[in-house]
């Protein structure tokens, strides 16, 4: 698998997990939980930063918070890499049960680690509105 598709791959499964957590069809965090750099950091889109383990606190806490929510993943794209990192970008759609929902533009920072999924381990994420309904 050339390293675009891997990006894609590793996008799309997180997102699926993430999506499955919150309609509460998923409920173990932990393989979230490894997919995350120790000292990952998410960037909301409203601009707050938050640390690893502010993130798994939240998404523990939203576990089943959201049923119907569907998360599409669109524009997968390498923006940069080298021996230690690969840069990506990527659209997010949420679209919530009563069809209300949001747009993202997301950038993300991956380490590259054998062990993980893909080979990618998620080090930063900074998420930007695009539209909300």
């Amino acid at each position: 698998m050339d390293e675009p598709a891997r990006v894609r791959a590793e996008v799309v499964r997180l997102h699926v997990l993430v999506e499955g957590l919150l309609t509460g069809a998923e409920r173990d965090v932990a393989e979230f939980a490894r997919a995350h750099a120790v000292d990952f950091t998410l960037t909301e889109p409203g601009g707050r930063t938050m640390d690893r383990d502010e993130v798994l606190k939240m998404i523990e806490g939203a576990r089943g918070a959201v049923p119907g929510l569907r998360i599409a993943i669109e524009d997968v794209r390498v923006v940069a890499a080298d021996g230690a990192f690969v840069a990506a970008a990527y659209r997010e759609t949420q679209t919530r049960a009563d069809g209300s929902g949001d747009v993202r533009a997301a950038t993300v920072v991956f380490e590259r680690e054998e062990s993980a999924p893909y080979g990618l381990r998620w080090r930063h994420l900074h998420e930007t509105w695009v539209g909300r309904e």
